[in-house]
């Protein structure tokens, strides 16, 4: 099968197409032969090899999938055919990948593949983040950060969903019209010199009860001069490249705090279906409808990486493998 390389040197830059065999499934996992890769920040840290996951060198990267089961253990109860999405912990940029049953999700017939490859990564974490990591009620005022990004977007969808009021900040006039277009209230440049002070216009002066931080570095660290009273600051990854220095008398000043949102299938599997079921429930009723930004040849996975790490996207980037 054809797949993508990440060899010996590090970096998107080396990146390379190779032939390699077919995995063999386990009586665990699926063969899944793979419509759509979708792009993560995090694949360009495992890339580079600045991630918490390292797999073993030469790797296939890619950790968001769509696909077709082909194969399946006995007893699953997935079927060949069967249409799934699944979080991978690398191999997505491939002709096939093989799934851990537990983590697939079986796809609905009124979703196709594209959309449902942007689903078990940034809606499983918004979901996380919002209804567990932070409980969010009709009365929170919630802060997303790069709101027109993959994680931001479904930010704003899910917190919008639970009744909130969202204040979305975003770095153009162009990502915080499609922010609104999902569901923010609000729509704040974090490139204005005056960020913080119109967040607290925008909540009466309160601040924000809940904070929704993919970006890190500055905007993290101002956006406790914005927090409310109780607040909750959710540290979901630090797409800036720079991890903030959190001043603790901000905490402690407003009783808030700050919390990762993390999740893994192997700790938080009761946790994990109750999500799943959740993010189904709100695409039924039409309150999440995920972006796809562009759609890549599977040559073309570099120039997608870069255009990942430049924020020259909106929503999910996808590879398109055997659509």
């Amino acid at each position: 099968m054809k797949s993508w390389i990440s060899g010996e040197t590090p970096g998107i830059d080396h990146l390379q197409q190779n032939q390699i065999d077919i995995p063999e499934p386990d009586a665990g996992t699926l063969l899944v032969k793979v419509s759509y890769g979708a792009m993560n920040f995090s694949d360009l840290l495992m890339i580079a090899e600045e991630y918490q996951v390292r797999p073993p060198r030469p790797f296939t990267p890619g950790q968001e999938l769509s696909g077709i089961v082909e194969q399946v253990p006995a007893g699953s109860s997935f079927k060949p055919g069967d249409r799934v999405a699944s979080k991978v912990l690398w191999g997505a940029f491939a002709d096939y990948a093989l799934v851990r049953a537990d983590m697939a999700i079986p796809i609905p017939p009124s979703i196709d593949l594209a959309t449902a490859a942007a689903l078990p990564v940034v809606y499983v974490t918004a979901l996380v983040a919002l209804d567990h990591c932070a409980k969010t009620s009709p009365k929170a005022r919630v802060l997303v950060h790069a709101a027109a990004g993959g994680i931001g977007l479904a930010a704003v969808e899910v917190a919008k969903a639970r009744g909130a009021t969202v204040i979305a900040t975003a770095s153009s006039p162009k990502k915080l019209a499609l922010a609104k277009a999902h569901g923010a209230d609000h729509g704040i440049n974090y490139g204005d010199a005056d960020w913080v002070d119109q967040v607290k216009a925008a909540t009466d002066g309160r601040g924000a009860d809940i904070i929704v931080d993919p970006v890190g570095g500055q905007i993290g660290e101002d956006s406790l001069r914005c927090i409310a009273t109780d607040g909750v600051y959710l540290i979901v990854g630090f797409a800036s490249g720079k991890m903030p220095k959190l001043a603790p008398h901000r905490l402690l000043l407003k009783r808030a705090s700050a919390k990762g949102v993390y999740w893994n299938h192997d700790t938080d599997a009761k946790m994990l279906q109750q999500v799943t079921s959740d993010m189904t429930g709100l695409l039924a009723d039409g309150k999440l409808n995920p972006v796809i930004s562009h759609q890549y040849d599977f040559n073309d996975l570099p120039t997608a990486l870069d255009d990942l790490a430049n924020r020259r996207a909106t929503g999910k980037n996808l590879l398109d493998i055997n659509p």
